[in-house]
């Protein structure tokens, strides 16, 4: 049975699933009734960083055009344009114990591509969702759902995975970002 987490709920994810090497990080979203008469494409990105926060590298920028890190243990599956139906709308494959040394964090995010031009915004977004799945046995370690405290961000950090004493636990974030894509890009270390 899954785990629910709480916005800011930090949990071990290795130490208490023994032997968890592949799992897969399944994102999902719903836009409300929407009458701006332009269509939603929310995308996932994924920022692979040293212990400072920071990405080292472009190939440590995960999202629609670079679908995997330089080793592949990190793996975009692919970018979801409409987001309908159940389900996940994005997935990220994880070779946990293949992840470079120089990793420290894997920062999971979500952005409305070309929010400002089509007047769009995180308050537009319903039911999303971050979850773990152990890629073996298909079973669902982890759930964090983000709940609806967002109105005008049009990017929002969902989760991170992160490296503690040679164990990988995750964060439940559910942070906003005002400006999207060029906010995070800028945080993390990329402009």
């Amino acid at each position: 049975m899954a785990i629910n987490l709480s916005k800011g709920q930090k949990i071990d994810l290795t130490k208490t699933n023994p032997g968890l090497s592949k799992i897969k990080v399944g994102l999902g979203w719903d836009t409300n009734k929407y009458d701006g008469g332009k269509d939603f494409d929310l995308d996932v990105s994924v920022f692979l960083t040293n212990a400072n926060g920071k990405v080292d590298k472009e190939t440590n920028f995960i999202f629609f055009n670079n679908k995997q890190n330089e080793n592949g243990s990190v793996v975009h599956a692919g970018d979801n344009r409409t987001g309908e139906g159940d389900g996940d709308d994005e997935v990220v494959d994880i070779d946990l114990k293949n992840i470079p040394a120089d990793v420290e964090k894997v920062a999971f995010t979500i952005t409305i591509y070309e929010a400002e031009q089509r007047s769009q915004n995180f308050g537009q977004v319903s039911r999303s969702y971050v979850r773990i799945v152990n890629e073996e046995t298909n079973v669902e370690l982890i759930r964090f759902d983000l709940g609806e405290d967002f109105s005008i961000e049009t990017g929002v950090v969902v989760g991170e995975l992160y490296r503690n004493a040679g164990e990988w636990k995750f964060s439940a974030i559910g942070s906003g970002y005002k400006d999207g894509l060029a906010g995070l890009t800028r945080d993390y270390g990329l402009q």
